[in-house]
């Protein structure tokens, strides 16, 4: 079997875009390799030394979300359209129960388990995803009134702020990411731009007032509300100078400056053994260190490239739904991106937001992975229409036999 006949057989098992199905494999590759190196420390720590099971649980996890996108993007992506009504209301349930009996970690309630498999999620993952397929179905629905303020911008400004709330208390960067992400797809969707201008202002006044109030609240009143604690903390050090600088920043520093150009090599990190959560949090510093500028670059081009592919797919798209579909989930996973890179570089404040399919995944990763199968979904549905309209043209133009 020769190299063409291969590459044609898996472009006919794996329908779509195939340069997005060459960008999930890289970043699992990735994610395989720097995880295998990361996790070095914590084997030794819970699994005896066991180097490999950490390896192995990720692969497992990388192969059954291989899984999930294959039989996501085989899926019409019209009927993610039905799908967002009922992951939007079950979403809001969902989220409640886990602010009131969720599993408490780090002053967060953001997990619940699920009784008989008995795996935790996050059910702000499953809230997220549902409110950008619900977005994309009320844009769409609403194009002959996108103008209007109480038809169309006030329910949809409804259906973001209920479960941005919702999220807020127990994952503050989860939200504002998740309120970006919807002010992106709302423009797309030709919602009034003086409206979302004032959307937009009403963020940053509400982010800078929240801001200026968790700096400024007494000590002993803080020490009482865990979470507000956490954030205070956060914003305390990365406000401050190097002498204030938390442990886990100056880890990540120590880890990007010694990498290079090149880095020091594959599984050749010393600051893995230092850097909290050097395989989620801060994978990307890990990154760095081993792979120097040259990984670091390479990442985040995969990322913009996922982004340009997206746009290129969105613009093709027949349906105004496929077009938002596509476009919300990838500008959601690519500002998530961005933002757990900024953090391991200092230029944001720690967030906790993991670097999608390259860190140390769980269920996590499964959503990422069902968001990716959506847009190849559209993908595919448009790489068949035009296969249609070929084949139909050249019926059309094939010449009568005498």
């Amino acid at each position: 079997m020769n190299s063409n006949t291969a590459i044609k057989k898996i472009t006919n098992l794996t329908k779509g875009d195939f340069a997005i199905w060459i960008v999930v494999i890289l970043l699992s590759l990735f994610s395989m390799a720097v995880i295998y190196s990361a996790t070095g420390t914590l084997a030794y720590q819970k699994k005896g030394g066991h180097t490999e099971f950490y390896l192995l649980k990720q692969l497992i996890f990388v192969l059954v979300g291989f899984l999930i996108i294959y039989f996501c993007h085989l899926v019409d992506y019209r009927y993610y359209s039905r799908v967002a009504q009922i992951l939007w209301v079950a979403s809001i349930p969902l989220l409640l129960y886990t602010l009131i009996f969720g599993s408490d970690v780090n002053d967060a309630k953001r997990w619940i388990t699920l009784p008989i498999i008995n795996t935790s999620f996050q059910t702000s993952d499953l809230a997220k995803i549902a409110l950008i397929m619900f977005l994309a179905r009320q844009l769409s629905k609403k194009q002959d009134e996108i103008k209007e303020f109480k038809r169309a911008f006030l329910p949809i400004l409804i259906s973001v702020v209920v479960i941005c709330i919702l999220i807020f208390p127990a994952n503050l960067s989860t939200a504002a990411v998740l309120f970006m992400t919807s002010i992106v797809i709302m423009f797309i969707g030709r919602i009034n731009v003086k409206y979302i201008l004032l959307l937009i202002l009403s963020g940053i006044i509400l982010l800078a007032g929240a801001i200026f109030t968790v700096k400024n609240l007494p000590t002993n009143f803080v020490s009482k509300m865990g979470r507000v604690a956490t954030w205070q903390s956060r914003l305390e050090n990365y406000g401050g100078d190097d002498k204030t600088a938390s442990y886990q920043n100056e880890q990540a520093k120590i880890a990007i400056a010694t990498g290079g150009i090149f880095g020091k090599g594959p599984g050749k990190s010393t600051q893995r053994n230092f850097l909290p959560n050097p395989y989620a949090d801060f994978v990307y510093a890990t990154i760095i260190e081993e792979y120097g500028l040259l990984g670091a670059f390479t990442v985040i081009f995969l990322y913009l490239f996922l982004l340009y592919r997206t746009i290129q797919i969105a613009m093709k798209s027949p349906r105004a739904f496929g077009a938002l579909l596509a476009i919300g989930l990838s500008f959601s996973l690519v500002i998530q991106a961005f933002i757990n890179m900024a953090v391991a570089v200092n230029i944001f404040p720690v967030t906790g937001l993991p670097l999608p399919l390259v860190s140390m995944g769980g269920t996590s990763l499964w959503f990422t992975c069902f968001a990716f199968g959506c847009i190849l979904s559209v993908s595919r549905h448009i790489d068949e229409n035009e296969a249609e309209q070929q084949k139909t043209e050249a019926e059309r133009l094939k010449p009568e036999s005498e």
